[in-house]
């Protein structure tokens, strides 16, 4: 059964200025330690690609809190909360902490999809209830 529905869509030059404005401290606040390593390599080469990569991460996350219902509140926070991909590059959100001890005890599974261009970012999030 949809426990809940998120959608969210990111203008990537928010988040440019963002970095602009913030350096580092913006995408530490936000990604978790491995996407923050992902960030930094796609970044290096592509500056473009990274604030993409950036952007997708802020708005699943944003979807993610949508779905559940909290919004950005306790248990959930950025950090916690970890978009990756799998081999085959479908993304997949991966709980961290707090937020994955109360997303499992409420019996919850999540899907994600993301998608960006060159100013947008869109994701979109369904959470089931087992």
């Amino acid at each position: 059964m949809i426990h809940g529905l998120g959608t969210d869509i990111c203008d990537v030059r928010r988040i440019r200025e963002s970095v602009e404005r913030h350096g580092e401290r913006f995408a530490e606040k936000v990604l978790s330690e491995a996407e923050l390593a992902v960030y930094r390599r796609r970044g290096e080469r592509w500056p473009d690609r990274g604030l993409r990569y950036l952007a997708t991460r802020f708005s699943a996350k944003e979807a993610f809190s949508k779905a559940i219902g909290l919004g950005m509140r306790m248990p959930m926070t950025w950090r916690t909360c970890e978009i990756a991909n799998l081999p085959s590059g479908q993304p997949v959100i991966v709980l961290h902490g707090a937020l994955k001890t109360w997303f499992e005890a409420q019996g919850f599974t999540a899907h994600v999809t993301l998608t960006d261009e060159t100013d947008y970012a869109a994701s979109f999030v369904v959470v089931e209830k087992n």
